[in-house]
């Protein structure tokens, strides 16, 4: 985030680069210095004959490399935006001969998403020396609230430790989902608000009290009775809550617990660090640590594989997804 606003920076001050390659796992910082680039490089008087968006299955290095050559119509610069980028993998060391000498008056921005460039290779070295690259790395489970509560504040909004959780638990690690729905809320909640579990519940679907989130608390805290109503509205509900990604976040639980039993240093920080989980959920885990001993943990991770093998049909002669999910917690508490 730090390099992100350095980049933006950067550009504000027309310290402008002729190659941006935007590579790696996570897209959404990619889209993010995309977008400003192409809405900021050039004014809209200049955009109509000197700003080109391409898209990496339709053209070619060649036609790339030819456009990037051409002189910017009564402009300063012109903007190239290839987006798509690493649909162009198999052809991007024809960019080496570019990149050891880019026009200055070219700005080129490759989109290169869910890859990476070997940094051995020449063409990465030049696209380094005489552009900039940078990659932007998948974030751990653990570190995407912080990333929520550091976008919000940057928006003048502040969330709730448990809306932050269900966010992350429902939508996973995909920062642009995240931020799709943190804008829907944003629209509906004057600034200053407080996010609140109430607030993703109403208005993104999530229900706050029938969730795996809350199905895990309940099993950690051994509340048999509050499991099983959970499970019941699983049953209920199967579309919103799928059998198999019910059994794999209870059996990502007890893998965790069996992890944390064995860890030395039990310091909270360093827990969130080794399990990659929200140091939120800590606390989860240590109710958990007390009433589920490591040999009762080893035997209900087993158990747990056999419940999602059932769950996808071997050998379970297609019992219902509620004797299965009763199966689950009978061989969890028993």
């Amino acid at each position: 985030m730090d390099e992100v606003a350095k980049i933006v920076n950067d550009i504000k001050a027309q310290n402008i680069k002729p190659i941006y390659f935007l590579m790696g796992e996570e897209p959404y910082y990619i889209d993010r210095l995309s977008d400003y680039i192409e809405q900021n490089v050039l004014s809209e008087e200049e955009k109509g004959f000197n700003q080109t968006v391409l898209y990496g299955r339709d053209v070619s290095m060649e036609d790339i490399v030819s456009s990037a050559k051409r002189y910017p119509m009564m402009a300063e610069r012109q903007v190239i935006i290839i987006k798509e980028a690493q649909d162009l993998t198999k052809s991007i060391d024809k960019l080496e001969s570019y990149a050891e000498n880019p026009m200055p008056s070219t700005v080129l921005v490759f989109c290169y998403k869910y890859k990476t460039l070997d940094k051995r290779k020449k063409v990465t070295k030049q696209l380094e020396k005489n552009g900039l690259v940078y990659e932007s790395k998948k974030l751990y489970e653990n570190q995407v609230g912080e990333w929520i509560k550091r976008v919000l504040q940057g928006k003048g909004y502040a969330i709730e430790p448990k809306a932050s959780a269900m966010l992350v638990e429902f939508l996973g690690t995909d920062l642009s989902k995240i931020n799709n729905e943190l804008e829907k809320l944003q629209i509906i909640l004057p600034k200053g608000s407080s996010i609140s579990a109430k607030h993703i519940e109403e208005n993104i679907g999530f229900s706050k009290d029938y969730n795996v989130f809350e199905l895990r608390k309940a099993i950690g805290e051994r509340d048999e009775l509050k499991a099983y109503k959970i499970i019941q509205y699983f049953a209920d509900n199967p579309k919103d809550n799928p059998m198999v990604l019910t059994t794999g976040q209870v059996f990502s639980f007890f893998s965790n617990l069996l992890l944390y039993h064995g860890l030395k240093d039990k310091n909270p920080k360093n827990v969130a660090a080794v399990l990659k989980v929200n140091p939120f959920f800590i606390k989860d885990y240590d109710v958990a640590l007390r009433n589920y001993p490591m040999k009762k943990v080893s035997g209900i991770v087993g158990n747990l594989r056999q419940i999602d093998v059932k769950s996808k049909g071997v050998g379970a002669n297609a019992l219902p997804v509620s004797d299965l999910l009763k199966e689950m917690l009978i061989g969890i508490f028993k």
